[in-house]
């Protein structure tokens, strides 16, 4: 198996809109419409206050994810989980999960959130298996049909 590596990437880098724009279609063919409607600025994704990072596997960009302060400032909002298809099984979301809890960790972030569809069942059953429980649903789709929201403390 290769090496997966992590590395800190802008949220608006080519590589990284790349795989956000894989993510969303991925979202849109499971719900429909753009994928995700939630605002986002790609400075919310810069140190301190969040972080993007970009998974390689024989340095080909194959999985993305990053985390955003909400809230109170112990609270980071996990946002833009995306592994490519042909990477699955490879352990590369589980890698990207970590080193997003650690980034945010590093910043003094004590809690981890995120919002999830019903019709994710493959990220469900990561997260859960990661010890995220569900809490009540915040954000954006807080009132959509499907949504479900999960924390841990990190």
């Amino acid at each position: 198996m290769s090496e997966i590596e992590i590395r800190a990437r802008r949220f608006d880098a080519p590589e990284s809109q790349a795989l956000i724009r894989s993510a969303l279609a991925d979202l849109g063919e499971r719900y429909g419409g753009s994928g995700d409607d939630t605002p986002i600025d790609a400075a919310e994704f810069e140190l301190p206050d969040g972080a993007f990072l970009v998974a390689y596997l024989e340095g080909q960009p194959v999985g993305c994810g990053g985390w955003r302060s909400h809230g109170d400032g112990e609270t980071a909002e996990l946002k833009r989980m995306y592994t490519a298809p042909a990477a699955r099984g490879r352990g590369v979301a589980r890698s990207v999960l970590a080193a997003v809890e650690e980034s945010a960790r590093e910043q003094g972030r004590k809690r981890i959130i995120l919002e999830c569809g019903d019709k994710q069942p493959e990220a469900i059953a990561m997260y859960t298996s990661a010890g995220y429980e569900r809490i009540p649903n915040f954000g954006f789709y807080q009132d959509a049909p499907g949504c479900l929201s999960f924390g841990r403390t990190l």
